[in-house]
């Protein structure tokens, strides 16, 4: 998981928008009040904003809170939400006003120091936030987060309440495109019941989204209704959503089918080749922000260090292209880069940076394993959580493929984790004994995105504990580019590196697909591959 510190981590000036399919949308604007249930997963930690850093905990953080800035379900683009202006005159100092008249779903006023508040607590070391390092350019970030030692102050001096709706923030270095961040969650405001009655928040959080919590049964389901007094532009066009935890997608997937769900935002790969067929055009199927790669433990000296050739000729000897169309059925791209399509060439998007280290080439890849001394102990072992995402399908082909390249039957084999929960959790605890699955879904359309939180050293989701002083260097470098064009160049130069070292193989690239129930309507995926649940309509 993420660490407690994280070294110098940040985003990139640089926003981009993608598209995405409407499923049904458009037409009624109004909505109804029926509740629909949805696919879901227990979330690894508790909801706090800056402490919920995986898909599932996102889902109900995008429901319940909104920012400063939102990101368009259909272009991805970052909008104005709860941000009246947001001024600089030097991209380093700005103000912020806070929009009148919104308020949290227990009538707590939304100000600026709802604001100013949450990032202090989202920052602090103390706290253990897992997106701590999203406050890292606010001054003052090396005080309440440092290195090394404790914090030698409890606030970020960055940040300062001029009145109840203006704030202002300076940051240590310039970073013009600053704003366009803040619609992660992490952002997000928080209410004084967050500060003065903890326990309670976090069995029942309250947020200033469209949705209120009603209640949370964890391994059963959340139930979230509409709050009637959401402020926005946004307001659900339904009563309110029953997230029902699943373990197994193919049950969620019968379930569907029977009428025992109305949503399913994660078709597992054994149906994809009958959804069509099940479900018409009720079936979801478009391009995404994610991507899906086998990173490997640095902690361990037998993937670390000077093992390059190991990590090429495994990748070398993985199919992608038979994989993705025998398992994924045209909702799988094999990926030649570590980032999405999505991005574009304006947004940093290079095919074939991988070179041929993402081409399969049997003869060449038992060829570099050899040479690099063979398989650690004569084997290596996948690992995954297989509750989710059909994992376990390309798990066992993957396998396959390698087998059938060293021509041994069990060269490789798989490692299934029950749950999600359990396998971030043993991911933090750095106990991979070989490749592990570290698919990403982006945070926020940004090339720096699919970058740094994964490979830059101590950072985010670094889980493999890779570090390159010269991948640092050019993150740095391409964080401070005075242009967007500039820092496209330098995360591409930094992505060579990851080329040449391959510290994760690249397999390929993820479609949002999902299904609905006829009693559903208006019913489509943003760009994050996340359902949006206010637009749905109940009948």
């Amino acid at each position: 998981m993420r660490g407690a510190r994280h070294a110098k981590s940040a985003v990139c000036a640089l926003v981009v928008t993608v598209s995405a399919t409407a499923c049904g949308a458009g037409g009624d604007p109004g909505g109804s009040s029926g509740v629909l249930s949805s696919s879901w997963g227990d979330p690894q930690n508790p909801l706090e904003p800056a402490n919920t850093n995986e898909v599932q905990g996102g889902k109900v953080l995008d429901m319940i809170t909104r920012g400063l800035k939102k990101y368009d379900p259909k272009t991805g683009e970052a909008k104005d939400m709860l941000a009246e202006k947001i001024s600089t005159s030097d991209s380093r100092n700005f103000t912020i006003t806070v929009k009148k008249g919104w308020k949290f779903s227990n009538g707590e006023k939304v100000t600026a120091k709802s604001f100013v508040d949450a990032w202090n607590y989202g920052a602090l070391l103390d706290n253990g936030q897992k997106n701590a390092y999203f406050f890292e350019y606010i001054d003052g970030y090396d005080k309440v987060h440092p290195e090394h030692g404790d914090p030698s102050a409890k606030t970020l001096s960055g940040l300062k309440i001029k009145n109840d709706r203006t704030f202002t923030v300076r940051l240590n270095q310039k970073f013009s495109t600053w704003p366009d961040t803040l619609g992660y969650a992490a952002y997000a405001p928080l209410p004084k019941a967050f500060f003065t009655d903890h326990e309670a928040w976090i069995k029942k959080p309250i947020g200033n989204g469209p949705y209120r919590v009603e209640s949370y049964a964890k391994g059963s389901q959340m139930k979230l209704r509409r709050w009637d007094g959401y402020p926005g532009p946004d307001k659900a066009k339904n009563g309110g959503v029953d997230l029902k935890v699943y373990t197994d997608n193919n049950a969620a997937y019968t379930d569907l089918l029977a009428g025992n769900l109305d949503l399913l935002d994660d078709v597992p790969a054994t149906q994809l080749k009958n959804a069509k067929k099940d479900l018409g055009s009720r079936y979801i199927n478009q391009p995404a922000g994610i991507i899906q790669t086998l990173a490997f433990p640095f902690y361990d000296k037998d993937w670390g260090k000077g093992r390059e050739k190991l990590r090429r000729g495994i990748s070398m000897a993985i199919d992608r292209k038979q994989i993705t169309e025998r398992i994924y059925h045209r909702t799988r791209t094999p990926a030649s880069d570590w980032t999405s399509p999505v991005l574009g060439a304006k947004g940093g998007y290079k095919a074939g940076i991988c070179g041929d280290a993402c081409h399969y080439d049997p003869k060449k890849a038992k060829k570099l394993i050899k040479e690099a001394g063979g398989l650690p102990g004569g084997k290596v072992t996948l690992t995954s959580n297989v509750d989710t995402g059909s994992h376990r399908e390309w798990l066992d082909a993957v396998c396959h493929s390698i087998n059938n390249t060293l021509g041994k039957r069990k060269a490789c084999v798989v490692n299934p984790i029950g749950t999600f929960a359990d396998y971030r959790n043993r991911l933090a605890d750095e106990k991979m004994p070989g490749p592990f699955r570290a698919g990403w879904q982006m945070d926020y359309p940004l090339i720096q995105n699919f970058l740094q939180p994964l490979y830059y050293t101590d950072a985010s989701s670094n889980d493999g504990k890779w570090s390159d002083k010269k991948f640092d260097e050019l993150v740095d470098k391409a964080n401070a580019a005075p242009s967007a064009t500039q820092a496209v160049g330098r995360f591409q130069e930094a992505e060579q590196v990851l080329a040449d070292q391959l510290p994760a193989i690249p397999l390929w690239y993820q479609n949002g697909n999902g299904g609905y129930s006829e009693r559903l309507s208006h019913v489509r995926l943003n760009p994050f591959s996340v359902p949006v649940y206010d637009e749905i309509r109940v009948s």
